[in-house]
Parts: C-alpha cells; structure tokens; sequence
C-alpha cells in the first residue's frame, strides 16, 4: 500500500513538472510571435524566406541578450591600442595561388584566420586591463605597471629570472605577476585566460626580432 502510494505521488509530481514546462514552451513561442518571429512552417509555406527567419531570431537574441550582443571587440580596440594581425591575403595571390599548398583556401579562409586571431588578441587585452579577470584581491591589473603590455618583452623568453632561480617562459611570468603584484591564483598553462594573455602580450611586439635569454 505505501509503495503504491509512493507511485501515485511520484506520477503526480511528473505530471506537474510537466505542465509547468509545457506553460513556459507556449509562453516563449507566444513571445516569439508578439516580436514578430516566424514560425518553421511559414517558410516552408514560402511566406517567409529561411534569412529572414535566422534574422528575426537573431534580433531577439539581442532583445534578451543586451550585454552580450555588444561588439566587445570592437569597443576593446576603441580603449586600447592592439596591434592588428599579419595580413595574409598575398597567399591566394601570384605563384602562391592556384595550383599551390595554399591554393584551395579562400579569401574567407584569410578572413577567418585574422578574426580569431585577434578576438584571442583582444580578449587578453581585456583579461590584461581588468583586475577583476585577473582574479586580483588589491585590484590591481597588469596595465598598472605595463600599460598596453609595454616592457614586458616577451621577444626575450625563455630567460633565467632572479626571482624564480630558474629558466622561465612568459607564462611563468606572468603567473609571478599574478601571484605578487596582482595577488590573485596562478592560471594553469592551458587555461583560456593564460592563453589570451600569451597572445596579447607577444602581439604587442610585433615586428620586434627574437632574442631570447636578453635582460
């Protein structure tokens, strides 16, 4: 008897968590509709073309998404100066065009490669200017005492630095700053936030030669 007591009320429950998920799916798509969102089957109607669905999507993505639809890296590069990626469009053009390794890529291709690069690039620059980011518990970012990563020198790693008595590469750096300065947790080697930083570090040299173990 208890156990089939149990069963009714676990049904029950069941029955009223779905109810409530059915309540909020039709609340959503009646929002969909208010706003304007067409529906799968308009377009297979023809009433509606398949870009103007994924644009009405995407207008209310932004509705509900304010802060993350914002153009963060174009505002970033308007608050700092970042250095812009290698332009490598001349891998498509003369001998290195047709017929080459290089050949079957497109202008897209180039396009991509540059975007995510600098997004990387841009998004240390970001980590590099917020003390927040850096985990700091004094507030303090890296641009405090390198501003737009000045003498940072990553062009001279690796190098033996006094303070570690030991070889170290720029994260190890890094990691120091963080640990000291900044007084926030070491980023692991494969940790988005250290990679980012890595990238926008070395970026801000470009076109400096390599001379590693230099003080």
């Amino acid at each position: 008897m208890r156990k089939n007591t149990r069963s009714v009320l676990l049904a029950a429950l069941c029955a009223a968590c779905a109810a409530v998920l059915w309540a909020t799916y039709n609340y959503s798509v009646a929002a969909d509709c208010d706003a304007g969102i067409q529906s799968v089957a308009e377009v297979a109607a023809g009433k509606v073309g398949g870009k103007g669905l994924a644009d009405a999507h995407m207008d209310q993505w932004k509705r509900r998404n304010p802060v993350r639809s914002k153009d963060w890296v174009a505002e970033e590069k308007e608050r700092h100066k970042i250095q812009p990626p290698a332009d490598n469009s001349y891998l498509l053009k003369g001998e290195q065009g047709k017929g080459h390794s290089y050949g079957q890529y497109t202008e897209l291709d180039i396009l991509t490669w540059s975007r995510e690069t600098e997004k990387m690039v841009v998004e240390g620059s970001r980590i590099f200017h917020s003390a927040t980011e850096l985990g700091s518990t004094v507030a303090v970012s890296c641009d405090m005492c390198h501003p737009d990563a000045a003498n940072t020198h990553p062009e001279t790693y690796p190098k033996f630095q006094a303070q570690m008595g030991r070889v170290a590469l720029l994260r190890d750096m890094i990691n120091w700053c963080i640990e000291h300065p900044v007084r926030g947790k070491r980023f692991e080697a494969d940790d988005p936030k250290m990679r980012a930083l890595e990238a926008y570090i070395f970026a801000q040299r470009k076109g400096t030669p390599l001379n590693y173990g230099k003080h």
